[in-house]
């Protein structure tokens, strides 16, 4: 859960690997692989996933006809060239100084035949540590004596060495009976007025949701408490929210509410892992949250197929497992789910294939209505993910001629307990399953699909490039006039502004739509945009955001930046800087090209336009002493910002052209200077600057700012 470890020598790494006991841990994991009974038809590869105390081990493991003779036969390269077209897993090791490589086909085939597992293993061994630690504070939470007066809602905040993990828990009088009593839905139209903390989930194509009213009682209810909860919050860490019953649904609805209202550029992305929580939304819900995967995947339910609180608000809409289960049932789920049964556990996270197993899976006891006794199971859950492991098949249910998928979900329906282990299995009897197992493949499927369909920016994007060279040609047509093309554009002085405005519609649709589908659709962790795709989103916000800012000043509005900047330009803005890397001084190429770059910070002249402002308050007489400080402060504050930006030669020399309205505010601003209203004999770096006309240095490259 820390930091990855690295090593400066390879005998600190031999000498880390047998002092920790990592070595004699994966020995001994290997040796329990190879120890299982094999079936004749077993998939040739096998594969172990063990969570020690210092460590998780993935252990693989290939069948006995896979040795000497085997490797010998399959000893062939397979090369890049190959792979990149039949098998691009391994494209990334291909280099501009290093494009060329092979892999051993024997070893190819085999981890080919995996590839189905890929998935799931990256998903499920992580968690299982957070799964334990949380646990934990759920039942400590839970533990604590309760006092007869007490608010329905307890909260605890712990601070572990690498994670910071908020709890929840409800009064015991909060179980099932409570939650079927308050089981009605709570409208977005009534919330907006009543309740605006998730007005956010509302947009323009999934207008409608509604939340349970049990969970958003409990929600309100510490409403008082949400700020001081936030700001608990280390960036730093790993951030987990937690809870069980109506404890987790409060959880959820807490994850929601910071997953707007926290800055991501800072802070760590939150997990929410909940034991036994009833489902808290309908359809529309479901959708706000799958429209942004990210979100949708910082959901993580813990279910035990005894418990029938999660159940609780399915079973009065629908039968179990039927063909219209997913259907017709109000309540929809969102996130993954975890079941668990004696058997074992599998992960799913299509909702309409975890709503079929919710209800499939319920088994039913006399201890099953005692709040204490689930949490127990709980725990007993978590202790055994803690030791246990993840092991592929084992049932002897497969074929090899098994298609790979179907056989996962065979796999995930025995870890359940839906399916039997064949040893154990009764002869002939299968309960109709072979149509569930159709239905779930159909399902994951259409999800697999849905996924491969999105994002493709590079699609449309040369074509959109065309229109951009419209705008280089504008540039430099009233560049040469010495006004250039933002002052030429606010001031309306061309007829080319015409053509202006209807290609500028055009590339705004066509990034506010990409920019939108970035954001639902990511193509890898860590990596929702193409290099190339950000770098064409750069020019497009650096260009053209200056003429929306002509536009919104020329109608007397102030403050652009918080008051009118579109969604789409502080996105682009976002992404580029968790991509680029600073530098502390500019480059010589880079001072060298100056005269033709586009001003790095897109929103210059709505600073520029600020400062208008704040010169034209500073000389009036009808304002306040109170706007005159705060106009002399926020011109100190400029004229900071302007020297930064040249001394890292990030805006164009355009700004210095004789009718630009930066050469405006400096004729303004020496002006204030003069009449002493800057404080007698003002003196700042960038006013020495402007006065010596030693900027006309800066589009050659050759001014020096200390």
């Amino acid at each position: 859960m820390g930091p990855s470890r690295t090593f400066s020598s390879d005998p600190e790494l031999a000498n880390f690997v047998v002092s920790s006991g990592v070595l004699n841990q994966s020995l001994a994991t290997v040796q329990d692989l190879h120890g299982e009974i094999i079936n004749q038809n077993e998939h040739p590869v096998r594969h172990k996933v063990s969570q020690q105390p210092n460590c998780t081990i993935i252990a693989f493991s290939t069948l006995p006809a896979c040795g000497k003779d085997y490797i010998q036969e399959r000893g062939d390269l397979v090369s890049s060239s190959t792979l990149k077209k039949s098998f691009p897993y391994f494209n990334f090791l291909s280099t501009k100084t290093n494009p060329d490589f092979s892999i051993n086909n024997a070893a190819l085939e085999l981890f080919a035949s995996i590839s189905d597992r890929l998935p799931t293993l990256k998903s499920q061994f992580h968690i299982y540590i957070y799964i334990y630690v949380v646990c934990d504070k759920v039942q400590d939470l839970h533990g604590e004596i309760i006092n007869q007066n007490e608010h329905p809602v307890r909260h605890k905040v712990s601070q572990q060495p690498n994670c910071t993990i908020i709890a929840f828990s409800t009064l015991p009088a909060c179980g099932k009976d409570y939650i079927q009593e308050r089981g009605d839905l709570v409208s977005s139209s009534t919330l907006k007025k009543s309740f605006p903390y998730f007005n956010f989930l509302s947009t323009k194509t999934n207008p409608d949701f509604s939340i349970n009213n049990a969970a958003l009682e409990l929600f309100a209810s510490i409403s008082d408490r949400l700020p001081t909860l936030k700001s608990q919050i280390d960036n730093s860490k790993v951030l987990i929210i937690t809870g069980k019953s109506l404890g987790g649904s409060v959880a959820t609805l807490f994850t929601l509410w910071l997953l707007e209202t926290i800055d991501f550029s800072i802070t760590k992305r939150p997990l929410c892992i909940t034991f036994g929580s009833p489902l808290i939304g309908d359809n529309g819900l479901q959708n706000a949250i799958l429209e942004y995967p990210t979100w949708n995947s910082c959901f993580l339910h813990v279910v035990s197929d005894q418990d029938p609180v999660p159940r609780v608000l399915i079973s009065p809409h629908n039968p179990p497992a039927t063909e219209s289960a997913s259907q017709t049932n109000v309540y929809k789920p969102f996130g993954t789910f975890l079941l668990y049964s004696e058997f074992g556990c599998g992960c799913f996270k299509d909702s309409q294939t975890i709503l079929e197993l919710l209800m499939a899976t319920y088994s039913e006891g006399p201890g099953n209505q005692n709040s204490n006794q689930v949490l127990e199971l709980y725990k007993k859950i978590v202790e055994f993910l803690n030791r246990k492991v993840i092991c592929g098949d084992t049932t002897g249910l497969l074929q090899w001629t098994t298609p790979p998928l179907r056989a996962g979900i065979i796999i995930q329906l025995v870890a359940i307990g839906l399916m039997r282990p064949q040893s154990l299995q009764p002869q002939g009897q299968n309960n109709g399953l072979d149509n569930l197992i159709t239905k779930i493949e159909k399902q994951e499927m259409e999800l697999v699909m849905s996924k491969g369909l999105g994002f493709n920016p590079s699609k449309t994007l040369n074509e959109i490039k065309i229109n951009m060279a419209f705008f280089e040609w504008y540039k430099k047509c009233f560049k040469e006039k010495g006004i250039g093309y933002y002052d030429s554009f606010k001031n309306g002085s061309s007829q080319t502004d015409i053509e202006v405005v209807k290609f500028k519609t055009i590339l705004a649709h066509y990034w506010e739509g990409e920019v939108n589908e970035a954001e639902k659709k990511p193509q890898k962790e860590g990596a929702p945009f193409r290099t190339g795709w950000l770098g064409a989103g750069t020019n497009f916000r650096r260009m053209i955001e200056p003429l929306d800012i002509a536009e919104y000043y020329k109608k007397g509005l102030k403050d652009y930046i918080n008051q009118g900047r579109p969604k789409h330009y502080k996105q682009l803005e976002q992404w580029l800087k968790v991509t680029e890397k600073t530098a502390s001084n500019p480059s010589q190429l880079k001072k060298q090209n100056v005269a033709s770059s586009l001003t790095e910070d897109s929103c210059f002249w709505a600073h520029v336009e600020e400062a208008l402002i704040s010169c034209k308050l500073l000389s009036s007489r009808e304002s306040s002493t109170g706007e005159k400080e705060l106009s002399k402060h926020n011109l100190i504050e400029f004229e900071n910002y302007v020297l930064s930006l040249m001394k890292n030669y990030a805006v164009s020399p355009e700004i210095f052209l004789p009718q630009s309205s930066f050469m405006l505010w400096w004729k303004e601003y020496e002006e204030i200077i003069r009449k002493g209203i800057m404080g007698a004999s003002y003196y700042s770096p960038l006013t020495d600057l402007m006065k010596n006309r030693s900027y006309q240095n800066y589009a050659t490259g050759d001014l020096e700012i200390p």
